[in-house]
C-alpha cells in the first residue's frame, strides 16, 4: 500500500467517523445510543471484511469506546452550555468576554472529540496488517459508492 493510499484511507476513515460523530453530537435523547450502534456496526462490518483477529478487534474497540466517551462527555454538557448562552443573550447587556469563554470551551470540547477520533484511526492503522487495511479501505469505498457518495 503506497503512502498516498494510506493517507487516503486515513482521510476517508476520519471523514466517515467525523460525519458519524457530527450526527451523534447533534442527536437528542436516545438517538445517541442509536448512532453509537450504527457506527459500531459499520466498524464491525469493516473489520469482518478484513478478517481481523479477536485481539485486533479488542484494540480497535477500545479506541472506539474512548472516542464514544469523548462524545458522551460533550453530550452531557451541551444542554448546560446552551442554557448559559441563552442566559447571556437574554441579558440587557452581553459580556463579550463571557461569550468568548463559552466559545473557547466549546472549541476545546470539539478538539477533544477530534483528538479521540484521530486516535482511533491511528490505533486501527497500527493494529491491522497492510492487507487488512486494504480490505477495510475497499469495504469503506464499496459502501460509500453504494450510498452515492
Amino acid at each position: 500500500m503506497t503512502r498516498r493510499m494510506k493517507i487516503g484511507l486515513m482521510v476517508t476513515l476520519l471523514a466517515g467517523l467525523l460525519s458519524a460523530t457530527a450526527f451523534a453530537v447533534g442527536a437528542h435523547g436516545g438517538r445517541h445510543g442509536i448512532m453509537k450502534r450504527v457506527v459500531s456496526a459499520a466498524i464491525d462490518d469493516a473489520l469482518d471484511a478484513a478478517q481481523v483477529t479477536q485481539e485486533q478487534r479488542t484494540r480497535i474497540d477500545a479506541a472506539r469506546d474512548r472516542a464514544f466517551g469523548a462524545l458522551e462527555e460533550h453530550r452531557k454538557t451541551r444542554a448546560a452550555h446552551m442554557e448559559e448562552l441563552l442566559r447571556l443573550f437574554e441579558a440587557d447587556h452581553v459580556d463579550p468576554g463571557q461569550v468568548q469563554a463559552l466559545r473557547f470551551q466549546a472549541e476545546e470540547e470539539h478538539r477533544k472529540i477530534g483528538d479521540a477520533i484521530s486516535q482511533v484511526v491511528l490505533e486501527a492503522h497500527e493494529a491491522l496488517t497492510p492487507a487488512q487495511r486494504r480490505a477495510v479501505a475497499d469495504h469503506v469505498r464499496a459502501h460509500r459508492r453504494h450510498r452515492g457518495e
